[in-house]
């Protein structure tokens, strides 16, 4: 459970990264670009926005096709980000290639704790959901490192490099995750009970544990269908009548 909590919540190392990283980077895109006050006021904010996109499609994409799935999806998607920012040409490329980052970036901040929390157990579960923020704050840290170590070098090629960095991470998660168990929650879903049984075994402390935490997905998994169809047939009826009417 430790290794996949870390695993997964190295992906918020990519938001605290473009954080720490964009600070330095910007004082050489700004006289390498030429870009007024204002169109670096933008580029540094709009990751926030961008990243408001990831979040929301975030949990549906999650449903569909897995956590796992999801995070290789966030990884990838920052990669391709961090490449069109280190390769932009001009201002309005690199723009592009920021939104892309930060749609990426919101798919992170929403898969890694849903992800932790899903598959630690419940003595652990606080701890190890608190990990993201932590990786969110060492990836800070590495920005401003990476910032300081190529501030030396051409003008032309320090901000490029810094910002291809980005990618590093994204590819370790993408491979990290070809070992990471999918969520038993997803799993109990998708009504693979079998496999999220496995996994269970796999993140607790005893065979008796994973059975009581099966119990529990399953019946929680349960009472949300039940509690979707009444509200369905709920609004649903009420509809039927003001329609009727």
């Amino acid at each position: 459970a430790l290794a996949c909590a870390l695993l997964a919540s190295t992906n918020s190392i990519l938001l605290g990264y473009d954080i720490g990283v964009i600070s330095g980077a910007v004082l050489y895109i700004r006289e390498t670009l030429k870009i007024s006050s204002v169109q670096e006021e933008i580029l540094v904010g709009s990751l926030n926005v961008s990243s408001l996109i990831g979040s929301l499609l975030s949990g549906k994409t999650s449903d569909l096709i897995g956590r796992r799935y999801t995070i290789v999806l966030a990884a990838s998607t920052f990669f391709v980000g961090a490449l069109s920012m280190g390769l932009a040409p001009s201002y309005p490329f690199l723009m592009a290639g920021r939104i892309v980052a930060g749609i990426g970036v919101g798919y992170s901040l929403m898969i890694a704790p849903v992800y932790t929390a899903e598959i630690s157990p419940a003595m652990t579960r606080g701890f190890l959901s608190s990990l993201p923020e932590v990786f969110i704050t060492v990836g800070i840290l590495l920005g401003y490192v990476v910032n300081y170590a190529f501030s030396g070098i051409s003008k032309e090629w320090n901000w490029r490099v810094m910002l291809l960095l980005a990618a590093v991470p994204a590819v370790a998660i993408g491979m990290g995750v070809i070992v990471m168990p999918e969520s038993p929650r997803w799993l109990v879903m998708k009504k693979r009970l079998e496999e999220a049984k496995r996994v269970l075994v796999k993140t607790s402390e005893s065979e008796e544990e994973a059975d009581v935490r099966l119990a529990e997905i399953t019946h929680a998994w349960d009472l949300h269908g039940i509690v979707r169809f009444f509200l369905f047939f709920y609004f649903g009826g009420f509809g039927e009548i003001g329609r009727a009417s």
